[in-house]
């Protein structure tokens, strides 16, 4: 889309954004080892999900929309919507509340779930509902259940779905608790951070199911054995999302310490041990550890679930690593 992109439609501005969003996803091998998620980008229009969004500006926030009377401004949203970054769609008091993920980041975990064809789905975090359109669109409506706390987000995303053509059902709710009259599921998925794996999710999973979460700074991704048990290793992807909000759910305590090495807090692995660990182990404890282990990637690291017990582990859910998570 160059200088005279005003000149188009709306309608072939998207699709070329969208085509060029599919090719940049593309070349990022996000989906290599499962190509049917390409389709699903290039057929959900990005745009119809984000009717508006924020950009950083130098005080605070600034609002771009696809109503807006400048059309310049309108172009500037369409391309926007379909650029591979995250964008912010609620702001409150200066603080995000809400976001539609960066695309290559949800085609890399839409591609880890795994999913196949007659697969149950929930996802905790409707968000826009552009995840849950895109697994629609692979699934089918009646096997994708959505479920957020806030009202007005589940509200917009039941909007934006059904202007996009999809129904799968979406649900207002505790998303810590999962969605039992929906249950059970094969795969569950996570757009927003936990600090510890809901026991209600292991309960509503059929034997085998995938759970994919941000944890930490990481993306956990565990395999259930049965209704107490699971167990899986951190992908290496780095994600950063924004916290589960809902009952008895906390946000963790901002990590970092002015007293560490910068050879450490400067180093992305160190970073996600800390944060892994935050208020379990001593900070200082964590550089001996992180440099005798090496500087561990993510994948080094998992997360098992045994009835009451769970814990994150290095190398080893029973080796000399482990901390307990709840």
């Amino acid at each position: 889309m160059g200088a005279h992109a005003t000149d188009h439609g709306p309608t072939d501005l998207a699709a070329m954004a969208r085509a060029a969003l599919v090719r940049e996803i593309d070349a990022s091998g996000a989906w290599d080892a499962d190509p049917v998620w390409r389709e699903a980008f290039a057929s959900v229009p990005r745009h119809l999900f984000v009717p508006y969004y924020y950009v950083g500006a130098e005080d605070g926030y600034e609002r771009l929309w696809g109503e807006d009377p400048d059309p310049r401004r309108r172009v500037r949203w369409l391309r926007g919507a379909y650029t591979d970054s995250p964008l912010a769609t609620r702001v409150r008091d200066g603080r995000l509340v809400s976001s539609s993920s960066q695309p290559s980041l949800m085609a890399k975990m839409l591609t880890e779930l795994e999913v196949r064809d007659g697969n149950t789905v929930l996802e905790i975090g409707a968000g826009t509902g552009y995840n849950a359109a895109l697994l629609a669109h692979r699934l089918g409506d009646d096997l994708v259940t959505t479920i957020d706390l806030d009202p007005e987000i589940t509200e917009s995303a039941r909007q934006h779905l059904a202007a996009a053509g999809h129904r799968p059902t979406v649900v207002t709710g505790d998303g810590a608790r999962g969605c039992p009259e929906r249950a059970p599921y094969d795969r569950i998925i996570a757009t927003c951070t936990v600090t510890s794996i809901p026991r209600p999710w292991l309960a509503q999973c059929n034997p085998g199911a995938h759970i994919l979460t941000p944890l930490a700074t990481g993306l956990i991704d565990l395999r259930v054995r049965d209704t107490e048990h699971a167990e899986g290793h951190f992908l290496h992807t780095p994600a950063y999302f924004v916290p589960l909000r809902g009952t008895d759910r906390h946000e963790p305590e901002p990590t970092g310490d002015g007293c560490l090495p910068r050879r450490a807090v400067q180093h992305e692995s160190f970073r996600f041990l800390l944060a892994l660990t935050w208020g379990i182990l001593d900070p200082h404890e964590a550089v001996a550890l992180w440099e005798s282990a090496e500087h561990p990637e993510r994948e080094r690291y998992g997360v098992s679930v045994s009835g009451e017990r769970e814990w994150a582990w290095l190398d080893d859910p029973e080796g000399p690593y482990t901390w307990t998570l709840r």
